[in-house]
Order: structure tokens, then C-alpha cells, then sequence
């Protein structure tokens, strides 16, 4: 089962939920760069008062402007950068009784300045810290190393079938324009993936702020329960 998704910057639960959920993240890292997404961004929230929120964002520039891809856009003032990802998130999540495990999931994103320029390798290596913190033992590949047709549902087919994925895990948005035939047409079966919606944490602000409010809140332990629980019930359907 995979799961194909742009890297994003501390992705929120429900993002989480659904690479969790798979055996296989690909990264989609070949289409154009948008600013009004979560490829450079994360909401994050206040650990006693989650609707207090605010955007840590990573200052990006586009080499070939708005055509520029993912893949190569560019950190600016990675060191700015690095020190506001550093204070905002101790600021927000210091005080949790979890904070060792947030901390060294934030740790693991600021090595990652000291050895890129690029944007897209600080967000992968969020979500992957995300992941590891969690336990999945899943694994990654960059679409940009595939081969696919054009088209949207047609690339997102055959990027699954060329990985020997027999099933596509499918977000909320995705079910809203994917068209199945070009899945069937390729052999993969698509899954549906719909994080519960419960009140409390950590669901209850799943797909509206970053994960590691739910980290801080919950802990790993509580957070991978909840994750195991979520995959089952989304492989059982």
C-alpha cells in the first residue's frame, strides 16, 4: 500500500495518519512549487490552548519563479530560518511533560539546515522524524527517481504500479477528483484514508494544525496507538 504526497513542513495529524497508514511514501517532489500550501509551512498551535495558532514558515526562493518545482526550490535565510523553527516550537511545547520526544523530532529537522539549501529536504526530513517518532517502518521514494504519464490520476496510477504498490491510499481531497479507471486500468485498487473525527486529542484538530501539537499532547506512546488504530481501521475497509 502506498501513499503519494508533496513533502510538507511538520504535516498536520491527518497527513500523518495517511503516510503511517502505508507501506510505501512517495514523495511527490516533480510538480510546481505553491506558497499557499503546507510545502514550506506549518501551523502550529499552543499546547494548552490549540485555536491559539500561528504559521512557522520556511523563507523559499524560486529559482524559476511560479514554474519553479518542488525539488528545487531554495531555503533563504536558512539560518533565520533555523533559529525561529529552534525558539518557536520550545516556546510552544517546552513546558509538555513529552517535550524530549518533541525535541528531538525538531532536532532532527535543524540538522537538516547544516546540510541542504533545499526546502523540500527540510519538510521531508520533518515528516520522516514525525514517522520515525511513531515507529512506522515503512519507506520512501521521490517521484522525481519514477517514471509516469502525464495526467493527474494517470501519474498518480502509475506511479503506484511502477513501484509493484497494488493499492493507493487515498485522502479526503483525492476522492474528490480521482478518476478510478485509470487505477483499475493499472491494476491498483484505491483505498479510501478518512482520519477519525473524534473530539479530544489528538484528532480533534487533525487537519487543521501540525502533528507535534498532537506529539506534545499525547506522547508517543498514546500518539502510535492512535495511529495503529487509525491504519487498521482504514487496511479493514
Amino acid at each position: 500500500m502506498c501513499a503519494i504526497h508533496q513533502p510538507n513542513f511538520f504535516p498536520r495529524l491527518s497527513t500523518l495518519a495517511k503516510l503511517f497508514t502505508a507501506d510505501l511514501w512517495i514523495v511527490l517532489d516533480d510538480v510546481q512549487f505553491t506558497r499557499r500550501d503546507y510545502q514550506h509551512r506549518a501551523r502550529l498551535a499552543s499546547l494548552e490552548d490549540p485555536s491559539d495558532r500561528r504559521w512557522l514558515s520556511l523563507a523559499t526562493h524560486l529559482p524559476q519563479g511560479r514554474s519553479t518545482l518542488i525539488r528545487d526550490a531554495q531555503l533563504a535565510e536558512p539560518e533565520r530560518c533555523r533559529r525561529r523553527v529552534q525558539q518557536l516550537t520550545q516556546q510552544l511545547y517546552g513546558r509538555s511533560s513529552n517535550w524530549p520526544t518533541v525535541e528531538a523530532v525538531v532536532d532532527r529537522v535543524l540538522e537538516e539546515f547544516d546540510a541542504t539549501k533545499r526546502t523540500a529536504s527540510v519538510a521531508e526530513a520533518s515528516t520522516l522524524a514525525l514517522l520515525a517518532a511513531v515507529g512506522w517502518s515503512g519507506a520512501m521514494v521521490r517521484s522525481s527517481a519514477l517514471t509516469a504519464r502525464a495526467g493527474r490520476s494517470t501519474r498518480l496510477a502509475d506511479l503506484t504500479a511502477v513501484t509493484r504498490s497494488r493499492t493507493y491510499l487515498c485522502g479526503r481531497g483525492g476522492m474528490r477528483y480521482v478518476e478510478h479507471r485509470a487505477f483499475s486500468d493499472a491494476g491498483v485498487a484505491v483505498v479510501p484514508f478518512l482520519p477519525p473525527e473524534t473530539s479530544g486529542p489528538p484528532w480533534e484538530h487533525a487537519q487543521s494544525i501540525s502533528a507535534l501539537w498532537a506529539l506534545a499532547a499525547v506522547g508517543t506512546h498514546g500518539l502510535r496507538q492512535e495511529l495503529q488504530d487509525a491504519a487498521s481501521r482504514a487496511r479493514g475497509a
